[in-house]
């Protein structure tokens, strides 16, 4: 399937590549000839093959459950000693959205 100008022209478009009626001439014919390189793979196409859509399968992402580690953990009153500002039992910070107050 050979492409034609109009969609090269759609393709540098979409790419926001301007070409002038001369570079979309050749960039037409040299994405034709990179489009003709890949015909040899298309001898070991086999229509039984399912195709992959992930190249390592049913992989997923293993993670551990989210628990505090008591003995790495500082106990509250600790972490908020030195704390410029406290609400409660949290940091209090400036707001950096714009609205709504200084903290």
């Amino acid at each position: 399937m050979a492409l034609t100008e109009t969609d090269v022209r759609g393709i540098a478009e979409y790419a926001r590549i301007a070409l002038d009626t001369d570079e979309l001439a050749e960039m037409t014919a040299y994405l034709n000839d990179a489009v003709a390189m890949l015909d040899p793979i298309l001898e070991y196409a086999d229509a039984d093959v399912e195709p992959t859509f992930h190249p390592i399968g049913d992989l997923a992402n293993v993670v551990r459950a989210d628990a505090a580690d008591a003995g790495r953990s500082l106990p509250i009153d600790e972490a908020l000693k030195d704390a410029a500002s406290t609400r409660g039992r949290s940091f209090r910070v400036p707001s950096i959205l714009g609205e709504g107050g200084d903290c």
